[in-house]
């Protein structure tokens, strides 16, 4: 799979640092008082309890890579969790994480080289990453008990791109990705505005070595014969990328064949 990539295009560091804040705490928020054994729609298999548990542990996972800066890839995910022993303390263990996830976050330089599984070979990598690990599982929490609030849609833009972005690596834990195959047909991602006006886009080519994200080009373009389209709004074009919506519901407008994205979404779910 080798060949042109779009930059990296992250938002301000200090963006990325309120906003895991923010997340997480909303996050806690959520999972407060629910029944652990509660069961998460959007994550087959997995209670309440275990969303928690992955949240805590990934955000204290990153912050251990970020404070030592690694620089290769570690044989282990081992770390000090400190995880209580009764799953209903889990949001309150989430919660009590913040402050030294955020001081992790401020004593990181984010140009700082480092070990990451992704484009971004620098320590804003991870804090990217750990924005929309906790923003799309808060997303999880709140549907698993019939709750939803706001995404940003700055911030959802920034996960679109952050998501297809590093998609061709990501084969490292999700396997099916490497399998991603096709014979030259694009798939365009593009926000669209409640009135319609059309933002960002991204254009993922499949090809018989892979798929790639084709580099940035104006507007206008032509799209071919084998382009499928979706627009919608920047929020829920992140959850579709992330398998939480289907294109087929009615907030998305789509163009062209539909079996090109059931093949995209049958290798890409995380």
């Amino acid at each position: 799979m080798e060949g042109a990539r779009a930059a990296v295009h992250p938002l301000p560091y200090t963006t990325y640092q309120q906003a895991i804040e923010q997340e997480t705490a909303r996050f806690a928020e959520v999972v407060e008082d629910v029944d652990p054994a509660t069961p998460v729609p959007s994550c087959p298999d997995w209670t309440v309890a275990d969303l928690t548990r992955h949240v805590g542990s990934l955000q204290r996972w990153f912050s251990a890579l970020l404070t030592r800066l690694v620089q290769e890839q570690p044989r282990s995910r081992e770390v000090e969790l400190g995880l209580p022993d009764s799953a209903h303390e889990y949001p309150r263990w989430v919660a009590s994480g913040i402050p030294r996830v955020a001081a992790v976050l401020r004593a990181t330089d984010p140009q700082a080289p480092m070990w990451a599984w992704g484009e971004d070979r620098h320590a804003r990598f991870w804090a990217r990453r750990m924005l929309f690990e906790t923003l799309v599982h808060r997303v999880d929490a709140e549907r698993s008990v019939g709750q939803e609030s706001p995404i940003d849609p700055v911030l959802a833009a920034d996960g679109i791109d952050e998501f297809l972005v590093n998609l061709p690596d990501a084969h490292l834990f999700v396997p099916a990705v490497a399998r991603l195959k096709g014979d030259g047909e694009t798939i365009v991602f593009q926000c669209a505005t409640p009135d319609k006006s059309l933002g960002e886009k991204w254009r993922m080519r499949l090809d018989a070595d892979g798929f790639r994200l084709q580099p940035r080009t104006a507007d206008g373009e032509p799209s071919g014969e084998r382009t499928t389209t979706v627009r919608a709004r920047a929020a829920d074009l992140l959850l579709l990328v992330y398998g939480r919506r289907s294109y087929r519901e009615a907030a998305f407008d789509v163009t062209g064949e539909s079996a090109t994205l059931d093949r995209w979404f049958a290798h890409t779910a995380f």
